[in-house]
């Protein structure tokens, strides 16, 4: 009998978390910001992981991560252009709050490197060609500051593969 519930509580348990990692994505895909992040030189395809772009953004390489003054994890916080493209204005402080046109995005600080969420976007085998040019990545940034990446844009920031 114990060893039953235990079996079922199990269950329910992997079945439940990745539900609501989905919800919680969802959520920010239909009610998050449209951010465009300028994407830095990326690796166009890996023949080993299948057809995939390694994204590497800019905002994150322009930021020096110093180990003893950065959190590990947090949030940045950006400003949006007219077009709708972020940039890097200050790391988030709980005294200092956000100002108009400001939003949070969260970070993860590893190997020295801030990793913004998305860091591979994959697409169809053979279609490498329509994301060559790449250079931003469209993101959806939720309040709080999660993002989801939902596609890549080009240099006059029109939609790519769609």
């Amino acid at each position: 009998m114990v060893r039953t519930a235990v079996i079922l509580g199990g269950l329910a348990f992997a079945l439940l978390v990745p539900t609501g990692l989905v919800v919680q994505k969802e959520r920010v895909l239909r009610s998050g910001q449209p951010v465009l992040l300028e994407l830095a030189p990326v690796d166009p395809r890996s023949l080993i992981q299948g057809d995939y772009m390694v994204l590497d953004y800019a905002i994150s390489r322009e930021r020096n991560a110093n180990a003893s003054t950065t959190a590990k994890d947090g949030n940045m916080v950006l400003r949006l252009d007219a077009d709708g493209v972020g940039t890097f204005v200050r790391f988030d402080s709980p005294d200092t709050p956000l100002a108009a046109g400001e939003l949070k995005l969260r970070y993860r600080l590893r190997d020295g490197r801030f990793r913004l969420g998305a860091e591979a976007f994959f697409f169809q085998e053979g279609h490498a060609s329509r994301y060559e040019g790449a250079r931003y990545g469209e993101l959806r940034v939720a309040d709080s500051g999660s993002s989801v990446l939902v596609g890549l844009r080009d240099a006059q920031r029109q939609p790519l593969g769609r």
